[in-house]
């Protein structure tokens, strides 16, 4: 049988991942610490994030849809609970009745169809500021629940990563509907909700970004380790007289002689043109520059120092979230969800 491989992949660290979810945990104080896990374990793969994390006792688990439930059911062990954040269109209704997985129910509709199949174990998702998916918190949500049996209330942070008054007002609200609303956990708290202290962490909490290696607030600097490291194979290395220009529409002119290294990566993997003429390719310890615009499968840099850098070569794109989120303009989110399923993933 012949054996592919990729000319790039993704250089993942388990200790790291697992290492980022106990410092959460710790943090939560008695509550449960879980994972989210949706948009394929943020670009890292969800069945793979899911058993380390199972492995390191995580035993709760978030995706968006009923798609992404799909792969993980395998997993579902006793014991083990997965939510599907978005809740159930009609559309969904089959595969849901027969998971194993719970629907987060956002709408009335959604209630009131959950409710007509006769759906068991369910949760529910209360807005408290953010205006996107769930009940308004000024409703009536104890008459629109009637009938169901409530595993999580959830609602969602809008601003967690800043100072704003909206998340003591956010968390105001919710310590409301815990008084109000009967279920048997309560959760309000992301990766930067864990952040802010025990008083957010109430039964259970969410993170995301902080489990892959993303800083969402100041506390969590130097804590939270990467774990997604982007690699890309060397394809042409290549001279570049003085004069000439590199990529499309010449934007990188040369002043004096280069060698370039042309490498397999580009917008079409999730290394979008933010990163021209600005991201760092690295070859060992040595920073090498991105000249040009990226492409949507190629990227050039400067070797012009680095003689050794042959074709067939694999150099480090520099990928470490908060200051790749700095240089590029992008969210940390945009930099992890984005990469591309061109990549090999492995886990080390």
């Amino acid at each position: 049988m012949t054996v592919f491989s990729a000319p790039l992949r993704l250089r993942l660290d388990s200790r790291a991942l697992v290492n980022n979810w106990r410092w959460l945990q710790q943090r939560n104080g008695a509550a449960a610490c879980g994972a989210a896990i949706k948009a394929d374990g943020y670009g890292a793969g969800a069945v793979e994030v899911m058993r380390r994390l199972l492995d390191a006792g995580c035993r709760d688990f978030f995706v968006s849809n009923w798609a992404e439930a799909r792969p993980l059911e395998p997993l579902l062990e006793e014991g083990i609970s997965l939510a599907v954040l978005h809740g159930v269109r009609a559309e969904d209704m089959e595969v849901a009745l027969a998971s194993r997985a719970r629907p987060v129910l956002c709408t009335p509709d959604q209630i009131v169809r959950w409710k007509a199949a006769g759906g068991g174990i369910c949760d529910l998702m209360v807005d408290t500021g953010m205006n996107r998916l769930g009940l308004d918190w000024r409703g009536d949500s104890l008459a629109e629940i009637e009938g169901l049996t409530v595993d999580t209330l959830l609602s969602h942070l809008a601003s967690a990563d800043e100072d704003t008054r909206l998340s003591q007002l956010q968390l105001e609200r919710f310590g409301a509907l815990k008084a109000s609303v009967p279920a048997q956990r309560y959760s309000l708290a992301n990766s930067a909700g864990i952040c802010l202290g025990p008083d957010y962490a109430f039964d259970l909490t969410r993170p995301g970004l902080a489990l892959y290696g993303g800083v969402p607030r100041a506390e969590a600097a130097g804590k939270i380790a990467q774990v997604v490291f982007p690699q890309a194979q060397l394809l042409q290395r290549r001279h570049v007289p003085a004069g000439d220009s590199i990529g499309y529409n010449a934007t990188h002119v040369v002043v004096r002689d280069m060698d370039i290294a042309v490498l397999n990566i580009g917008y079409a993997d999730g290394y979008l043109r933010a990163f021209s003429g600005r991201g760092i390719v690295k070859a060992g310890d040595i920073a090498l520059a991105v000249v040009g615009r990226v492409s949507m499968d190629l990227v050039a840099v400067d070797v012009s120092a680095q003689p050794s850098l042959v074709e067939g070569d694999w150099l480090d794109i520099d990928y470490a979230l908060p200051e790749a989120a700095a240089l590029s303009g992008l969210s940390q989110y945009e930099l992890l969800t984005g990469l591309g399923d061109r990549f090999d993933r492995l886990w080390e």
